[in-house]
C-alpha cells in the first residue's frame, strides 16, 4: 500500500504551516530556477529538480559521470541563474565570493582550499588569506583528484558551515552550497571516502543525451555564444527564504518510520558490509521536503520518499561485492518493506540481525 493524497494526513510542525497560495508562489519560483537552467543544459526535469531541492534544502550534490557530459556547465549554470547582489562580510571579517570555483589537481594541497595567515611586513601581523570555500556557491570540479588529505578539507565545512584554521574557527555563509563533480574513470583518482560520501545529500548523473537532444547540444553549444542572453531569474535573498520554508512542509509519523525502516534495513541486508547511517534519515526527510515545496505540495508522501530513495541512499553503501550495484539492494527493499506497522519491521530485523 501506498500513501497518496487521498490517505495522507500529514502532521503540522512547530512552525506555522504554509498557506496554499503561498507554497503555489513558491513552486512557480522555484520552477522558473529549474526551466532557465534547462535552456543551457539538457538534463533529465526529474534529476534537475532534485539538484535544485537539494540546494533549497541546504545539502550538497555529487555529480558522478562520465567526462563531457556537462556537469560543469550544470553547476556553473545553476550558479548564474542566482542573481548574487552586495558584497558579504563573514563574523569573523573575511569577504565572501557569490560563486567560486575549484578546480582540483592531485597537487592541491588544503591551505589551496581553506586559506592560512601570511606574515604581512608592513603591518607586522599576520593576516588571513582565504581560500576559496568562502563563497556561497562553490563548484569543485573532479573532487576525486583530490588526494586523501586535501579531500579532508570539506568534512567540517559540509557538516558544520564552518571550517578550522590554525586554531581559529570561521564561519561560512548562508546559504552555502557545494556541488562537487566526479569523475567515474580517468588516472590518479582517489575514491571518496565513506564519511565524505555521506555528507552529500544526492549524488547524481546526467547520463548520455538521446540522439535528438545530442544534436540539439551541438547546433548550440558549437557557437561561441552559446551563452548569450542567459541571466539570473531568482534573487540570492529568495534561496534563504526558500530553505526556512523547508521546515514548514508536514511530514507524517508514518512517512518518518518508513524512511527509518528502510534505512535500517540497509544495514542488515546480506549484500551489504556497511549500511546506511542515521545522517541518511535526516538529508533523505529534509531533501523530500523540499522537493515537494518545489513540486507545489504541502505535505511529503511515502511515494516521494521511494522515488527518492536510491539517489539519496545509493551513494551511503558499501558492498560486499564491488561489482553489485547499491540500486539493486534498493530496490529490494522498497518492494518488500511494508508501509504499515514499519516500527516492528524495523525491531524485528535488527532482532534477526542481533542473533547473527
Amino acid at each position: 500500500m501506498s500513501m497518496n493524497a487521498a490517505n495522507a494526513s500529514p502532521l503540522t510542525n512547530s512552525s506555522q504551516p504554509l498557506a496554499t497560495a503561498e507554497i503555489a508562489s513558491v513552486s512557480a519560483e522555484m520552477r522558473a530556477l529549474v526551466d532557465n537552467v534547462k535552456r543551457i543544459i539538457y538534463i533529465d526535469t526529474v534529476k534537475l529538480e532534485y539538484l535544485a531541492a537539494a540546494k533549497i534544502a541546504g545539502g550538497h550534490v555529487i555529480l558522478a559521470d562520465s567526462h563531457g557530459v556537462g556537469k560543469t556547465s550544470l553547476a556553473k549554470s545553476l550558479a548564474q541563474s542566482i542573481s548574487w547582489t552586495g558584497t558579504n562580510i563573514s563574523r569573523e571579517g573575511v569577504p565572501i565570493e557569490h560563486f567560486s570555483r575549484i578546480q582540483c589537481t592531485v597537487d592541491l594541497l588544503p591551505q589551496d582550499i581553506l586559506g592560512f595567515s601570511r606574515y604581512d611586513m608592513g603591518s607586522s601581523e599576520f593576516i588571513f588569506s582565504r581560500g576559496p570555500l568562502f563563497a556561497h556557491f562553490v563548484l569543485c570540479d573532479e573532487i576525486n583528484l583530490l588526494t586523501p588529505k586535501t579531500q579532508g578539507s570539506f568534512f567540517q565545512a559540509m557538516e558544520e558551515q564552518a571550517v578550522s584554521i590554525e586554531g581559529r574557527t570561521y564561519e561560512l555563509p548562508e546559504p552555502f552550497f557545494i556541488i562537487a563533480t566526479m569523475n567515474l574513470k580517468g588516472a590518479h583518482l582517489f575514491p571518496l571516502p565513506a564519511p565524505q560520501l555521506d555528507r552529500f545529500m544526492v549524488q547524481l548523473s546526467i547520463g548520455y543525451p538521446d540522439d535528438a537532444d545530442e544534436e540539439r547540444i551541438v547546433r548550440q553549444h558549437g557557437l561561441d555564444d552559446s551563452w548569450s542572453g542567459f541571466t539570473s531569474v531568482v534573487d540570492q535573498a529568495r534561496l534563504t527564504v526558500w530553505q526556512r520554508m523547508v521546515d514548514r512542509i508536514s511530514i507524517h509519523d508514518e512517512v518518518v518510520q518508513y524512511i527509518v525502516a528502510c534505512v535500517r534495513h540497509t544495514r542488515n541486508h546480506p549484500a551489504v558490509e556497511t549500511g546506511a547511517s542515521p545522517r541518511s534519515g535526516i538529508k533523505l526527510s529534509r531533501l523530500a521536503r523540499a522537493l515537494a515545496l518545489l513540486r507545489g505540495d504541502n505535505w511529503v508522501s511515502i511515494d516521494l520518499i521511494k522515488e527518492i530513495f536510491a539517489p539519496a541512499v545509493s551513494h551511503r553503501l558499501i558492498m560486499q561485492d564491488p561489482a553489485t550495484p547499491p540500486e539493486v539492494v534498493i530496490e529490494e527493499i522498497l518492494r518488500t518493506v511494508p508501509v504499515d506497522h514499519t516500527k516492528q519491521v524495523w525491531s524485528r530485523s535488527d532482532s534477526s540481525a542481533a542473533a547473527r
